[in-house]
């Protein structure tokens, strides 16, 4: 054996899979509050296993000889509190042993939050709401998630609230929506998403219709309220919600927003003082503001990379996280769909009718006549129980999603990619901005 440039032991080369050529293998022993970084770039995916001792992802626990693939595109951070030995399989772009984390800081602001929570049971008082908000990729996402994974693990049922249109973790980009989490997410697929709330934006950017994204933001709250309301066990154990990086201007304004429709009562910041500060001072005096560091393997991704991973999670969507969902292709009749936009083009405020502001058309539904530019569009598709949609149709909980894959203008036909087999339903199609070109 030769000492491996990571920190390990390289050893003979297994098999896997079986049919191709044989992958590196690397041993790595890591302390106790220790991790294990790991950035998948290339074509080819790589395989955790822990071989001893306990060791987490994201808050989630490894199970011992279990292989976990991580996909091109996968970044992961092995952490252990008590010391373990974990096997490497692949060749990623970065894989290092760091001592440097800030685990211990997120492990204390999840016991302050349980605290909270057994405080509310004692008192019949509503459980925390925490938001969480910052830059883009100083690692927000992976911090609701880490807390999640630990309220569940001792038994809450908390609810994860999305509000980053542009990543998309409980549904696909474009979108915003919450879910109750049952169970700790798995390390390969994350959390289970049978039963999601989701909501129709239409794009990746809350600035392209400001108006849109707050009122479903109100929206959001608005149901999670009820939910509380009717459960007291969702209410104890309260909700954390995840906001996009645009942190200034409208974004900064869409935060407080946030804050305020939730109700929150924690505030936790990533990694800039100068936003912790703003929200310190404009928040009631009643929310808990807290400034916490990032992770030394939070790195800022590139426009590529971020288009690369929201295709990804549209894939997924359709084909599952393993490719093992096989989705229908099938014509639709132009006469057959009503498709919309919400938010009508901008105009000069000078053509406006009297009285009536440039705001007033964010919400207001625009036809859109199908044609060769709808192709490779994703649609939201809304259930409908009148026979015209009604004026607050962006409010309506979204069934699924479809994509254009194709437009026939001489047979007047669309023909369209879904999860679920002819015919489409009772529904209107909300179309979005973002494109999925389907090379499976």
């Amino acid at each position: 054996m030769s000492e491996d440039v990571l920190g390990g032991t390289s050893e003979a080369s297994s098999p896997w899979p079986s049919s191709t050529p044989s992958v590196p293998s690397t041993k790595f022993e890591l302390d106790r509050e220790t991790e294990l970084r790991l950035e998948v770039e290339g074509s080819a995916p790589v395989q955790v296993e822990l071989v001893s001792g306990l060791a987490e992802v994201f808050g989630t626990e490894l199970v011992k000889n279990k292989k976990y693939t991580f996909p091109p595109g996968s970044r992961a951070a092995v952490f252990t509190w008590h010391g373990c030995t974990v096997q490497l399989f692949g060749s990623p772009d970065t894989a290092y042993v760091s001592k440097d984390t800030p685990m211990l800081l997120y492990l204390n602001t999840h016991v302050a939050l349980e605290q909270m929570r057994v405080q509310a049971e004692r008192e019949g008082e509503r459980g925390p709401r925490v938001l969480v908000a910052g830059p883009s990729d100083v690692g927000k996402s992976t911090l609701c998630r880490l807390l999640l994974n630990y309220a569940v693990r001792i038994g809450r049922r908390p609810a994860m609230v999305e509000l980053d249109v542009g990543q998309g973790s409980v549904s696909v980009p474009g979108t915003v929506g919450a879910l109750c989490v049952e169970r700790p997410a798995d390390v390969e697929e994350g959390f289970s998403t049978q039963a999601p709330l989701i909501y129709h934006f239409g794009s990746t950017t809350p600035g392209t219709n400001i108006k849109l994204y707050n009122k479903l933001t109100s929206r959001l709250a608005q149901v999670f309220n009820l939910r509380c309301d009717s459960n007291r066990r969702a209410a104890v154990s309260g909700c954390i919600i995840n906001t996009c990086g645009w942190v200034k201007g409208g974004g900064y304004q869409a935060i407080i927003h946030a804050a305020s429709a939730f109700e929150v009562d924690v505030v936790i910041v990533l990694d800039q003082e100068r936003l912790y500060n703003d929200l310190h001072r404009d928040l009631p005096h009643f929310v808990h503001t807290i400034l916490l560091p990032k992770s030394g393997g939070a790195s800022e991704r590139s426009k590529e990379c971020r288009r690369e991973s929201r295709d990804q999670r549209v894939r997924e969507y359709f084909y599952g996280p393993r490719g093992s969902l096989y989705p229908h292709a099938f014509e639709v009749k132009f006469s057959e769909v009503k498709v919309y936009k919400v938010g009508a083009p901008s105009i000069p405020d000078s053509c406006l009718p009297l009285g009536m502001s440039q705001e007033d058309n964010q919400l207001k539904l625009v036809p859109v006549t199908p044609g060769r530019d709808m192709a490779h569009h994703l649609l939201s598709v809304v259930p409908l129980e009148g026979g015209l949609p009604d004026e607050s149709i962006e409010e309506k909980n979204v069934a699924g999603f479809i994509v254009s894959t194709g437009v026939d203008i001489e047979r007047q036909t669309l023909t369209v990619l879904s999860p679920a087999p002819r015919p489409l339903p009772k529904c209107v199609l909300l179309i979005m901005d973002i494109r999925f070109m389907d090379l499976k």
